[in-house]
């Protein structure tokens, strides 16, 4: 299987959607250009950025098939399953492989509390379903549910558990992950984005970077410099974004991630309820960062 593909920058696009909370066509082809034209490697549909869980089956369908139809083969396209049962991961993880995905990603189940055999079993039949590689996602702040370095090491033996985005903020367990892996072609990826340049030096091969929905170019910078030998390059444009990032804090998840594009012009609509919008104050807090940033 080949896996060379996964690296890089990959934002999880947001879903714009309208006043009926459903997807936007118009605005989620925007979203894409916008984010290729910055350099990205690859797309993630239906990320937590992409509220998936706001998004029945067949807007969720709807919106890859827009994603795999406008990205037109320019970059790999990832589909996000966030579901519960191993029964509908299952079920998701074959619609994305006829819909023409290049991998797939799945969170650890929310609001349950598997042991480690559970889950390792759960990945495993969802791996087994599909012939597409596959990226875990590592995100215990939202799910509630950690996978341990002792876990991963197990998991990477499945052929195609290709490996995963860790969002757990905790750089010791981001580099067992590599360590542990190292020698198993097993693809770690960073998930904070303020954290982008540590994981790459322990040897991670990329990022799953929510801001590189606003600032494409600057994230990709962050990997590039890195890659090209320029440290301190890289380490001035993660300084760079790292106000960005902070700023997340200034509404309920993942709220400003759309306060900003909406802010720069990309008009990607409202978020899904219960989620609202920035306070007037916070908002102007989050125009000043970008502005700072220069990209207002």
């Amino acid at each position: 299987m080949d896996t060379s593909f996964i690296r890089g920058v990959i934002p999880p696009i947001v879903t714009p959607v309208d006043e009926n909370e459903q997807v936007d066509e118009a605005g989620l082809r925007r979203v894409i250009e916008h984010v290729i034209g910055g350099g990205v490697h690859g797309i993630l549909a239906l990320g937590s950025n992409g509220e998936f869980y706001g998004l029945d089956h067949e807007q969720q369908e709807r919106t890859v098939r827009i994603t795999v139809e406008q990205v037109n083969g320019r970059v790999p396209v990832y589909m996000g399953i966030g579901a519960i049962t191993t029964r509908e991961c299952v079920a998701l993880a074959r619609k994305g492989e006829a819909l023409n995905v290049q991998a797939i990603t799945i969170l650890p189940p929310m609001f349950l509390t598997p042991s480690e055999e559970e889950l390792y079993r759960h990945f495993r039949a969802v791996a087994e379903a599909t012939s597409l590689p596959v990226l875990l996602y590592n995100n215990p702040d939202r799910v509630g549910n950690n996978i341990s370095a002792n876990l991963m090491e197990r998991l990477a033996d499945i052929p195609n558990i290709a490996g995963v985005k860790d969002s757990s903020g905790d750089l010791t367990l981001t580099a067992e992950y590599i360590r542990r892996t190292r020698d198993k072609g097993f693809k770690v990826m960073a998930g904070r984005d303020v954290m982008i340049l540590g994981s790459l030096v322990y040897g991670a091969v990329g990022c799953v970077a929510s801001t590189a929905n606003i600032v494409p170019a600057l994230v990709v910078e962050i990997y590039e410099k890195y890659r090209a030998g320029d440290l301190d390059g890289a380490r001035e444009a993660q300084f760079k974004l790292a106000p960005l990032r902070m700023a997340f804090n200034l509404a309920s998840f993942p709220v400003v991630t759309k306060e900003a594009m909406n802010l720069i012009g990309l008009n990607v609509g409202p978020s899904i309820l219960p989620n609202t919008a920035c306070s007037e104050a916070n908002r102007g807090k989050l125009a000043d960062i970008l502005r700072q940033m220069g990209e207002l």
